[in-house]
């Protein structure tokens, strides 16, 4: 009796010290990811440059819109166009409103295989790398700037507490959302022999419908509709919306709940693309 109950304590725990090795070792992958992006100083900051020049000219020409429309324009006036731009710009980086390809190399060039090999997932372990890359390229391009603009034109900060941390939250799923967004056109490598012109028209659309180049609010009715039906919004314009307090924090939940619901497919969408890529890998080579 003794032997089987230590036998039945053993196998209790194995999966639970499994469930917690996993959860160390993603958390150590993300580590790596920062501490690896942490070391391109100069790349930094060229990036905080680039940004902070760019985010005055986009604010410039906003607020000429802005002016040429009597001071106010789609509910947005100067301040909130300010703080719209900045911390676009803010999100621009940790987004990474331009994509990836690295795994979409790595199915070209059969180095995949080994990734399915490895004793972590391959979605979460990129999914680890990316929230550490995130979380560097948030605070060294992502800050500077919005602090800079904040100095220059001001921003229009909430009140409402609540709405720093529905920002938090909106900020993390938007991070997701990307994410799997990106991963479906990298895993489209399984069946395209080239995913760069894949790649092009979902930058382009993505920069169009997330609200990143304009808030959508200001598209016409017909192209608005077509935006809120995709996950493109819940990358920029929602965090930004909940972030500024431009939306007050009980319509902001209603925003991070379509956030949970766009994780939610694109992850099952992901998951079922990487399992049919994963059946019909063919790796050649000597």
């Amino acid at each position: 009796m003794q032997a089987r109950a230590a036998a039945a304590s053993v196998l209790w725990h194995v999966p639970q010290r499994t469930k917690i090795d996993r959860v160390s070792a993603h958390g150590r992958i993300a580590a790596a990811a920062f501490r690896q992006y942490s070391t391109y100083r100069m790349a930094t900051a060229a990036g905080i440059f680039t940004n902070t020049v760019f985010g005055f000219i986009r604010a410039s020409i906003m607020f000429a819109a802005i002016g040429t429309a009597g001071g106010e324009l789609g509910g947005y006036t100067l301040l909130q166009a300010a703080t719209y731009v900045w911390l676009g710009q803010a999100l621009l980086a940790p987004i990474e409103a331009f994509g990836t390809r690295e795994v979409s190399q790595r199915v070209h060039q059969g180095d995949i295989a080994v990734d399915l090999l490895r004793p972590v997932d391959l979605l979460s372990l990129h999914y680890a790398q990316k929230l550490g890359r995130s979380a560097f390229l948030l605070l060294a391009r992502g800050i500077p700037p919005l602090v800079v603009g904040g100095l220059v034109t001001g921003l229009a900060l909430p009140e409402d507490p609540v709405s720093y941390l529905l920002g938090a939250l909106s900020l993390l799923l938007a991070i997701t959302v990307a994410f799997l967004a990106d991963m479906m056109v990298n895993l489209a490598a399984f069946w395209l022999v080239e995913t760069r012109g894949l790649t092009v028209v979902y930058n382009a659309t993505m920069n169009l419908l997330s609200g990143f180049l304009i808030p959508i609010v200001w598209f016409p009715d017909w192209l608005l509709a077509i935006a809120r039906a995709t996950p493109f919004p819940s990358m920029i314009q929602t965090p930004i919306d909940t972030l500024s307090g431009r939306v007050p924090p009980a319509e902001a939940l209603g925003l991070i709940g379509v956030q949970i619901g766009w994780t939610a497919g694109l992850a099952l969408a992901a998951w079922a693309m990487l399992r049919a890529g994963t059946r019909s890998l063919e790796v050649q080579g000597g």
